[in-house]
């Protein structure tokens, strides 16, 4: 069990991390609240899925899976339902046609090009708030978080049981 300064360090993170995470999202709703692309009443899920599709240009259903850490079939009920709203498309792949990849449709690019200027924007904001010094170590923390996870592999979620 570790001692309690390293479990009340850890909770502080975990509390400050949701904060960051709030404050992202108020950003993203801004962009919302004016869009008309059929993505202000996206859930959680299917933000975080268009987000990694958006992030890999082009990805099959099976690497998006594992990339979040979900099943195949949760990814196609997900995808299916993006692609009937089309703010994803399927297309065959160019390197190998037996592959079907997804790719955001050119509106939903668009509009989460918007998204990631409003959010760069407020951490701008954020970062000339905090000053340079702490800013050079938040960089210097998340840059060993990022080696850390990077060594781990990634979880997959456990399906419950039938």
């Amino acid at each position: 069990m570790p001692d309690q300064k390293i479990i009340e360090q850890a909770r502080y993170i975990f509390t400050a991390g949701k904060q960051l995470r709030r404050h992202i999202f108020s950003s993203v709703a801004q962009v919302e609240a004016g869009s008309h692309c059929g993505c202000p009443d996206l859930s959680m899920a299917q933000f975080n899925l268009l987000m990694a599709v958006h992030a890999a240009g082009e990805i099959t259903g099976s690497e998006l899976a594992a990339q979040l850490g979900v099943s195949p079939p949760s990814v196609s009920v997900m995808v299916e339902r993006l692609v009937d709203r089309g703010l994803l498309v399927r297309k065959r792949s160019s390197e190998d046609r037996r592959k079907v990849v997804l790719r955001m449709s050119d509106g939903a690019r668009t509009h989460f090009a918007r998204i990631e200027e409003q959010v760069l924007a407020s951490f701008v904001e954020l970062v000339q708030e905090v000053g340079p010094e702490t800013a050079e170590k938040w960089v210097q923390v998340l840059q060993r978080v990022e080696q850390v996870l990077g060594r781990r592999p990634a979880r997959k979620k456990e399906e419950p049981a039938r």
